[in-house]
């Protein structure tokens, strides 16, 4: 999606606007220090207020909604869930200019997590595979919303054309097989369950080397849980997707599509953000190299020919 609705009126999303909407709002909060998070993510930008709570806005109409899902969600899924998550505190209309609801949570303490940046591997693809799994274990009531959000079909042709334009022969050749084998796989016919929607490195937060937390539920959804799956690409290694896939329990059609779906949204990143955002960049060509592994173990001298 695209801000262009908004890019003429949206106020710089900076420490001047958050005190104006936290007075405005949340009096109580209005005298906190208020400092910017130089890494927000795409979706949002973050503020640390005070030392325990965060202040997260959209960017744009792309990430509009999140706050309120996750403010109506979140409390609820808490207990359920084997790690911490996001707790909202409040919930922010738009003001002083700024068109689109957000959020103050409270703060979780964690790093942003890297693939070989834990201190137990297969520990940590066992707690990834077990909150994927309490999660889809939580009753499903009302739309959750975004019951057809996700799907792979949608994303043919723009994962065709990011293969042909961004891939020489062999890489375009092993992800292809790839993409072909996810559309191919059989569909999601047991009863819906709910998912992440963004399930990767970049929404886990770990503490002494170990899962802590999980962030971002702005996707969070009710359908197939294979989009996931991307988390095995993006943040497990050869070795340790046995072991998620196993804490999981995962039959090979979803495999197949959750493959796909590393595929796609690591290629989508890589096209959209890898020319200006070296850390999208690495994060991106290891999650694409991670997904065609196994077709490209053939063509393994010819390592690197797709960038």
């Amino acid at each position: 999606m695209s801000n262009a609705g908004h890019q003429d009126t949206v106020p710089e999303i900076g420490v001047d606007l958050v005190r104006g909407l936290l007075a405005a709002q949340f009096p109580r909060w209005g005298g906190l220090t208020v400092t910017r998070l130089a890494d927000g993510g795409s979706d949002h930008v973050i503020f640390l207020l005070g030392d325990d709570m965060s202040v997260r806005l959209p960017r744009g109409d792309w990430a509009a909604g999140q706050a309120e899902k996750e403010h109506a969600w979140l409390p609820w899924f808490a207990p359920q869930l084997p790690l911490a998550i996001p707790v909202p505190l409040g919930l922010g209309v738009p003001g002083l200019g700024y068109p689109y609801h957000w959020s103050v949570t409270r703060w979780l303490d964690g790093s942003v997590a890297t693939a070989d940046g834990f201190a137990d591997p297969e520990g940590a693809a066992r707690q990834l595979g077990g909150f994927l799994k309490a999660l889809q274990q939580v009753p499903t009531v009302g739309d959750g919303h975004g019951l057809s959000r996700w799907s792979l079909i949608a994303r043919d042709d723009a994962t065709r054309t990011a293969i042909k334009a961004r891939t020489g022969a062999a890489a375009a050749d092993a992800m292809t097989r790839v993409w072909d084998a996810a559309l191919a796989a059989p569909g999601w016919d047991a009863a819906p369950v709910w998912y992440h929607g963004d399930f990767h490195t970049g929404n886990l937060l770990t503490a002494d080397g170990h899962v802590s937390a999980v962030i971002d539920f702005g996707g969070l959804g009710v359908g197939d849980p294979a989009c996931d799956l991307m988390v095995a690409w993006t943040t497990l290694s050869a070795a340790t997707r046995p072991v998620f896939r196993a804490a999981l329990g995962v039959d090979d059609a979803t495999w197949a599509r959750g493959r796909g779906w590393a595929l796609a949204t690591g290629l989508n990143a890589y096209t959209h953000y890898a020319a200006t955002d070296p850390r999208v960049a690495a994060q991106t060509r290891r999650q694409i190299d991670e997904a065609i592994s196994d077709e490209w173990a053939e063509a393994e001298a010819e390592t690197g020919a797709w960038r």
